[in-house]
């Protein structure tokens, strides 16, 4: 048994040498990103050329560029960028005909104010419906003439907890938060007049359903939903005139996949057609996701771009024609592979490799696992174990997903990869509240914070213990916000058991949370914390969100911890990690704090990752990606040392 090549942090946690592959809509043109001096920007080449006929066409030196926009003139390129993660988007202009001059900043808003959606509508060429705040609390949609950069204002929203969707067609729809009871109401917008056409529980739904998007052709809306009292999520469309609900994908037992609207970067929960809008597939939860084919005319191809990896499609897109398609697939052991497909043709090839010195021999599988809670509940999981090592007996750690309502699936994971390299088992549960798993599964977590949630957790662990995989005396716990909170839990709650924890952009003290939030996230409020966690206006609340909070268990902790931080977050601000180090260095506890004054809510930059990899782990001097291909971004290229051949003993 052979153990794998001890990967450098480097590699693992680097920027990926391509991704987020888009075609021009005749099909000529790939713009993607790729990284300059360790800054991922938006390049562009034509469909048959090579990495060194392309042109970089974007210059921010401070912070990665992750999402870009074709337009109808070929002219221009869109792009939207924050500040050091500060999640104030703004909507920049690119010109490809002179792609060294600066991005012009379309929305020159005022500090605070953010853009929320971007949308271009065939029946307004030359423009883009961009949502935005300049009102502060209000969200309205403005006309940008996108080569004048002229702004007018389209539609005003009249309450400060909706707000608009606008569809390709140019169509618009309302979303309010129920001032009354907490629930999402849609509204077909006609004019200066509206109608109510759906109405859904709101804790059920705790940032809204996803997806929720106008229909191509703008008669109606694309919801994600739970019909007529189902506890499967179906995606379903509503009449925008009646109110009529149809179902367009669904699955007995399964739930559509609604992970990116909770996470952007994620799959989508349905795949469209360039052409006409419409759905061609869905994607559904399981051990594995599975892509259910919506319209048959689409089932050869579909099959055929599946052909091309052993993995799950990810994304799949097309030119207008529906001639020329990108797809990337959900993988664990090959990621971030993207293929270019010509249908006419029938021929597929790899366009490029995310990571290309990352070999599939030296990754661990993801196994997924069933296990069953105290009070009977089932729960599904995902184990990695470390390749070429006796899986029995050893340090395991257990990584702790975010939201809390979103959920880990079959993939591709940096943090789990590198502890597995180290010789660690890796443990990923969705615990109740999870999405993916069905209504009540996720309404299980009402209240529960800290709680049941958390039994969950600790009831994985005793299974991974009493399987053989984990030794009880070397567990981790490890997690990013939601899960910070959680690996703060574990060490409060339950202090004896974890030897080591990570806190990464954490939240420490729930009431200081919640009144902390942004005006932009803060409209959330009301099916989230407020209905999972209590209200903290209300004193009987306050003191159980109190009771629920790490920072008012810090004399419990003994356990060494990394405490990891972005000074620009929003979402759980600075003083969540100021207050618990500051509180375990009083007592003298162990703590290691890392500050990123260039990051938000989750680091970005790949020095800031490297950093903040778990304190455990032996990490390798700085090294540039070993194996990059000719076809690769020019990039500064660091200095490359051999890494220190280090296992885990006896801690972990």
């Amino acid at each position: 048994m052979s153990q794998a090549r001890l990967i450098p942090v480097e590699e693992l946690f680097a920027n990926p040498l391509f991704s987020g592959a888009s075609i021009s809509s005749d099909g000529e043109r790939i713009a993607y990103l790729a990284p300059v001096d360790e800054r991922t920007q938006v390049w562009v080449r034509g469909v048959d050329e090579g990495h060194d006929d392309a042109v970089c066409v974007t210059h921010d030196t401070r912070r990665g560029i992750k999402t870009f926009y074709w337009t109808d003139d070929p002219r221009w390129l869109l792009y939207l960028q924050d500040t050091d993660g500060d999640e104030l988007w703004h909507l920049y202009r690119v010109d490809l005909s002179a792609p060294d001059r600066p991005a012009v900043d379309l929305t020159p808003l005022e500090p605070g104010r953010r853009v929320t959606g971007v949308e271009m509508p065939k029946t307004l060429p030359g423009t883009a419906l961009v949502t935005m705040n300049p009102r502060g609390d209000f969200v309205d949609v403005y006309r940008v003439d996108i080569a004048t950069g002229e702004t007018t204002l389209h539609l005003e929203s009249p309450d400060a907890t909706g707000n608009y969707f606008v569809g390709a067609s140019g169509a618009v729809y309302y979303r309010l938060l129920s001032p009354v009871d907490d629930a999402w109401e849609f509204y077909a917008v006609d004019g200066d007049e509206s109608r109510l056409i759906c109405r859904l529980d709101g804790p059920t739904y705790p940032l809204g359903p996803y997806p929720c998007q106008v229909t191509p052709d703008g008669a109606g809306l694309l919801l994600g939903m739970y019909p007529d009292g189902s506890d499967e999520l179906a995606l379903i469309r509503v009449d925008g005139r009646t109110g009529g609900q149809t179902v367009v994908a669904a699955r007995e037992g399964r739930q559509l996949c609604a992970l990116a609207g909770l996470a952007p970067a994620m799959p989508p929960a349905a795949l469209f057609s360039r052409g006409t809008g419409e759905v061609i597939a869905a994607r559904f939860v399981g051990d594995r996701p599975s892509v259910e084919v919506v319209d048959p005319a689409y089932t050869e191809i579909l099959a055929q771009l599946a052909s091309l990896s052993d993995g799950v499609i990810a994304t799949a897109s097309s030119d207008a024609a529906g001639r020329r398609w990108l797809v990337t697939f959900t993988h664990d052991v090959e990621p971030g592979r993207t293929y270019l497909y010509d249908a006419e043709t029938g021929e597929g090839r790899l366009l490029f490799e995310a990571f290309p010195q990352l070999a599939r021999e030296d990754l661990a599988p993801v196994t997924a696992v069933h296990l069953t809670a105290r009070d009977g509940r089932p729960l599904h999981a995902f184990l990695t174990l470390p390749t070429g090592v006796d899986p029995t007996g050893l340090p395991l750690v257990l990584h702790v997903h975010g939201g809390p309502w979103i959920h880990d699936f079959w993939s591709f994971h940096a943090t789990t990869q590198f502890l597995a390299n180290r010789g660690y088992a890796v443990l990923q549960v969705n615990f109740r509240g999870s999405g993916g798993y069905g209504r009540a599964h996720t309404l299980a977590a009402v209240r529960e914070f800290a709680g049941a949630m958390h039994d969950d957790l600790i009831d994985a662990c005793d299974w991974a213990v009493k399987e053989g995989y984990a030794d009880p005396t070397r567990l981790g716990i490890y997690g990013g916000s939601y899960g910070g909170y959680s690996a703060l839990v574990g060490v409060t709650v339950t202090p004896d058991r974890f030897a080591a924890a990570v806190d990464y952009c954490g939240i420490s003290d729930l009431p200081n949370f919640i009144r902390t939030w942004s005006v932009h996230h803060g409209r959330m409020r009301a099916n989230t914390w407020d209905a999972y966690c209590g209200n903290v206006d209300d004193p009987a609340d306050l003191k159980e969100l109190l009771a629920r909070s790490p920072i008012t268990m810090v004399d419990r902790i003994t356990t060494p911890l990394l405490v990891a931080q972005g000074a620009q977050d929003i979402r759980v601000v600075q003083a969540e990690a100021d207050n618990i180090v500051e509180a375990l260095r009083a007592r003298g506890v162990p703590v290691e704090y890392l500050l990123a004054e260039d990051e938000g809510h989750g680091f970005a930059n790949p020095e800031n990752n490297v950093r903040s990899s778990p304190p455990w782990s032996a990490t390798s001097p700085r090294t540039s990606a070993a194996g990059a291909p000719t076809d690769r971004p020019r990039q500064t290229a660091s200095s490359r040392r051999k890494p220190p051949d280090w296992r885990p003993q006896s801690s972990a």
